[in-house]
């Protein structure tokens, strides 16, 4: 696709196409980048100026800006625009883009920015077939990607390109867009009127994206009109688009992200956040066992020994989701959720077997004393004291090899359950003589 009339969209376009900015001046939102003075406005400068413009990586989530910003880089920097998407080209498309911009540079123009969206679905090879033609200076590559760059590229891409992360909208952005696109000629022209209540509400159902944004405003004005009504209002609205459309990518950074900070929650003893990022995760389709199973791995590292039954009750859980299903499932995930949320807290167990497992691998490997071996050699059953036959049940003898008696890995906390075994640990210590 070239610059020239990248912007001009035909009548019966979406109107999030046709509302596409063509300048830095109508984008809204990444401030951290296109500000005053921001990273990409200096590139941007330099391109109108010198023509000057490196490799670039845009990674963000869906209707941030990715494509609008290339070709508003390739209008600026005066470069021929050819798109490329990663769903469905190949090497030889690819090649096609890279000729055409050797092309464009043997007439005299500078070389063809190449935009790849959604690179992150190339392969290894198909990635790095653009790596050569990057540092001949015969394309401009920019990439745009929604998955984490530092997993789904290979070094040699991410060590030729400037990464820049882009963030979702916020409502006030979103806000600004909607409120345009009420009245651009390009947009909904003047011909219906809206609230700022109700284009608070399109940004909150639309979660950051931009293209849905306008995309329920788009569908809200048609419904209005089936109504015979030029005003979007909140029924309107609720008949348009009835529920929000959550952002969630069970295979991609929401699944790792989200799980991660219900993980978190938990671990902090914060039980609304944690039904917070349980709710997107249920309503975003994730997999109800992984969350099960991720309550099992929890209650094993973070509750332990403070609440022993914790553990038990998350794999009660797990059991229940992988028999019951969804929705029903969301009520056992939700209980336990909350009751490992408000359980007392600690890693020791988890601690203490790191710590003795690290030893082992930097070669603690001491013979078993002879008293403990399994043997029917009559000289290695000597010694061994059966502490079920003692009035505490509780020998003095050593379990380790004498050079090693006295190795703590296992400190208990002070909290729950735990407090009990210290006090059981410091009379079993003082029997035997340590503290």
């Amino acid at each position: 696709m070239n610059t020239e009339g990248i912007f001009d969209y035909p009548v019966g376009m979406p109107l999030a196409a046709r509302m596409r900015p063509s300048t830095l001046a109508e984008f809204a939102g990444q401030s951290h980048i296109v500000s005053q003075g921001g990273p990409l406005t200096a590139f941007l400068a330099d391109a109108e100026g010198t023509g000057q413009l490196p490799s670039l990586l845009l990674y963000g989530p869906p209707g941030t800006g990715k494509t609008t910003l290339a070709r508003i880089l390739a209008k600026s920097s005066q470069r021929k625009l050819i798109e490329v998407s990663a769903i469905n080209s190949t090497i030889k498309d690819l090649r096609a883009a890279i000729d055409s911009s050797i092309q464009e540079i043997a007439r005299g123009a500078r070389s063809a920015i190449v935009f790849i969206d959604e690179i992150h679905r190339f392969s290894k090879v198909q990635q790095e077939s653009v790596l050569q033609a990057v540092e001949d200076g015969q394309i401009v590559l920019i990439g745009a990607t929604t998955e984490n760059p530092l997993f789904a590229l290979t070094s040699a891409i991410m060590s030729r390109v400037t990464l820049f992360r882009l963030e979702p909208l916020v409502d006030t952005d979103l806000v600004q867009i909607l409120a345009r696109a009420l009245q651009d000629e390009r947009g909904l022209n003047a011909k219906y009127s809206a609230t700022a209540t109700v284009l608070l509400e399109i940004a909150r159902l639309a979660g950051g994206d931009a293209r849905k944004a306008l995309t329920i405003l788009e569908a809200t004005a048609i419904n209005a009109r089936k109504t015979e009504s030029n005003e979007l209002t909140s029924d309107v609205l609720r008949m348009s688009m009835p529920s929000a459309l959550v952002r969630y990518d069970a295979t991609g950074d929401q699944h790792y992200d989200i799980i991660s900070a219900f993980i978190k929650s938990v671990r902090g003893s914060d039980p609304d956040a944690a039904l917070h990022w349980l709710a997107r995760m249920i309503e975003g389709g994730e997999d109800p066992r992984f969350i099960a199973r991720r309550l099992v791995i929890l209650a094993a590292e973070d509750i332990g020994l403070a609440d022993p039954s914790a553990l038990g009750l998350a794999n009660s859980t797990m059991n229940v989701v992988a028999q019951i299903g969804m929705p029903e499932g969301r009520i056992p995930l939700a209980s336990t959720t909350i009751y490992l949320a408000l359980a007392p807290k600690s890693n020791s167990a988890y601690k203490a077997i790191n710590s003795a497992l690290a030893e082992v691998r930097e070669g603690f490997t001491p013979q078993v004393p002879a008293h403990l071996r399994s043997s029917n050699i009559e000289d290695d059953r000597i010694g061994y004291e059966y502490p079920h036959d003692l009035p505490n049940g509780v020998s003095t003898q050593d379990y380790l090899p004498s050079e090693h008696v006295g190795k703590r890995y296992y400190e208990p906390k002070s909290a729950g359950f735990e407090l009990t075994l210290l006090d059981r640990l410091a009379k079993i210590l003082g029997l035997r003589g340590r503290s």
